[in-house]
């Protein structure tokens, strides 16, 4: 807890649903937060291209219930480019409706949480492609202080479903927060001991992040406004020379903007264990199963 790149967030809400990716068709929680589901909460608070959030551990306040109810979904999706087109005026916009009789509607059942709470521990780094020159470690987690201290974020948290909205707030001491809620939560109010919300149990295989976090180290970054003019200059100078073969370079015009290698998403996994009212979750200690280049077995 001594590490200096490490942040506190408390989180809350009424409704969470952490889908285990074996359920595919209804819905099933996981009894806890993930750890992919912790980084979706901090990068909606704050997040930029030269950092990443590695999730420490994440400690139970409010175990939750268990609640059951059917809603509507659908199984369209909207495409960018109708998107674009709708935008631009060239076609009429389509709804995709999901009401009770609706014709895409597809009626689902799920098993989610209510009236969860958890204190969310990460790591905050930078990746290869940081430039120290312009942004630092200090600055970021500064940022990342200020925005949860005065409840800001790019896009609301949720917990696991769009739909459910978390509330959040910035933790200083962690040890104090922790006592304080325990005392508020359980029926004994002189029982300040947080450990015994949830004392232990083994929790079996659940769904890690579906990021490597090795890949996440080497990141991107964007161009500074130097550097594209200087991309621009190049490009009207190879412009300005005959090619040798002609081809169609419509779909090559485009500017890059950024530097950096796209991730290609692939589920990971570890044995997720709960322990005095929480579950560890850094990779230095526990088992991520599959790393890079090796597959569940």
């Amino acid at each position: 807890m001594n590490t200096p790149n490490l942040i506190n967030i408390r989180v809350w809400g009424d409704y969470a649903c952490f889908t285990r990716p074996e359920m595919k068709v209804e819905r099933v929680s996981y009894p806890i937060c993930t750890p992919s589901a912790a980084r979706g909460i901090l990068e909606a608070i704050y997040w930029e291209p030269q950092m990443y959030y590695v999730i420490d551990s994440i400690t139970v306040i409010k175990k939750g219930r268990w609640f059951n109810f059917r809603r509507n979904e659908v199984t369209s999706i909207i495409s960018l480019k109708e998107t674009q087109s709708w935008m631009a005026g060239r076609t009429p916009v389509k709804h995709i409706s999901a009401g009770g009789g609706a014709p895409d509607a597809a009626q689902r059942n799920m098993l989610g949480l209510a009236d969860v709470e958890y204190l969310i521990t990460a790591e905050v780094r930078t990746t290869k492609l940081h430039d120290a020159t312009r942004f630092n470690l200090k600055k970021y987690l500064e940022e990342i202080e200020r925005r949860a201290s005065k409840g800001k974020c790019y896009h609301r948290p949720a917990f696991g479903c769009r739909e459910f909205a978390a509330d959040f707030e910035w933790v200083q001491d962690v040890q104090e927060t922790l006592e304080k809620r325990a005392a508020e939560v359980r029926v004994d109010k002189e029982d300040k001991d947080w450990r015994k919300i949830w004392i232990e149990e083994d929790l079996g295989l659940m769904l890690y992040d579906v990021f490597d976090v090795d890949q996440r180290e080497d990141g991107f970054r964007w161009f500074t406004e130097h550097e594209l003019k200087g991309i621009l200059h190049e490009q009207k100078s190879d412009a300005a020379k005959p090619p040798r073969i002609k081809k169609n370079t419509s779909s090559d015009s485009a500017i890059k903007y950024f530097e950096g290698t796209a991730i290609t998403p692939r589920a990971s996994f570890f044995h997720a264990k709960i322990k005095d009212s929480r579950m560890d979750c850094h990779p230095d200690r526990v088992k991520i199963i599959p790393k890079r280049g090796k597959e569940v077995i």
